[in-house]
């Protein structure tokens, strides 16, 4: 079992930049496609970006597409999510997940981190 455990989250205001970090330990990272996914207040947790194994294969919703980038460190252990030109309907608690097949737009991931709280204002 891969654990996760996500940072980077804060406040920020419109228009500015986040980086989120998410950290893995467990069975071997670097086998595992890795997603983000996020869930604001009163509403069902949506897909975010996901990344294949090798980091050769990506794939975002259309709502972040152009302004989030995922990438990925297999020698860190590590899964990243840049977020440029946030927006306050960007505000969610933001999760990693992990899932042994790369499968763009699923929701169906194997592990969860905690999630890590990003907050944008206006």
């Amino acid at each position: 079992q891969v654990q996760l455990v996500e940072s980077g989250g804060g406040l920020v205001q419109a228009g500015g930049s986040l980086r989120l970090s998410c950290a893995a330990s467990g069975r071997t990272f670097s086998s595992y496609a890795k997603g983000w996914f996020r869930q604001a207040p009163g509403k069902e947790r949506e897909f975010v970006a996901a990344i294949s194994w090798s980091g050769g294969s990506t794939y975002y919703a259309d709502s972040v597409k152009g302004r989030f980038t995922i990438s990925r460190d297999n020698a860190k252990n590590t899964v990243y999510l840049q977020m440029n030109s946030l927006k306050p309907e960007d505000t969610a608690v933001y999760y990693c997940a992990a899932r042994e097949a790369y499968d763009p737009g699923t929701m169906e991931y194997d592990a969860w981190g905690q999630g890590t709280q990003v907050t944008v204002s206006s």
